[in-house]
């Protein structure tokens, strides 16, 4: 069996506000980070993520933080597609702490990966519904930046 080769689909650029900070439970600190909206660029898929969706993280007792975003795009050509995107970060404790307060961090010194699941009735944009895909993602101040692959 070979192992998979990667197909870069595009680049999301999503506007962010601020967290809504729930606060601690039995799991972990609770957050809620609004999408504002955003873009889509790349070979396979180009259009916008539209805003209203957002990214409901946990961010565990060992510094990880549990992401599962919710959100919409709507492509060039009108199709509207829906994602579900799930996935972990982490970095170095400091590190860590700097990403929470919303500082600046290299991205080579964070571990965020995220697998995205989409849903749309295009029979144009059917592979997305058909494939498993990778999210490499980076985040910036007030963006994050996703970079998706598909497997």
């Amino acid at each position: 069996m070979e192992a998979p080769r990667p197909e870069f689909v595009a680049e999301l650029q999503i506007a962010v506000g601020p967290p809504l900070l729930v606060g601690a439970g039995a799991l972990g600190e609770r957050r809620v980070i609004p999408i504002l909206g955003g873009r889509v660029t790349g070979p396979r898929l180009s259009g916008e993520v539209l805003p209203g969706g957002a990214d409901f993280q946990l961010i565990r007792a060992d510094g990880v933080a549990e992401i599962e975003a919710r959100y919409a795009l709507r492509l060039d050509d009108g199709t509207l597609v829906y994602v579900a995107n799930r996935g972990l970060r982490h970095a170095a404790p400091e590190d860590m702490a700097r990403l929470l307060r919303g500082e600046p961090v290299p991205p080579e010194r964070v571990y965020f990966r995220t697998s995205p699941v989409f849903e749309t009735p295009s029979p144009a944009h059917a592979f997305l519904t058909r494939h498993l895909f990778l999210g490499l993602g980076e985040r910036r101040p007030e963006a994050v930046i996703l970079r998706l692959f598909q497997l």
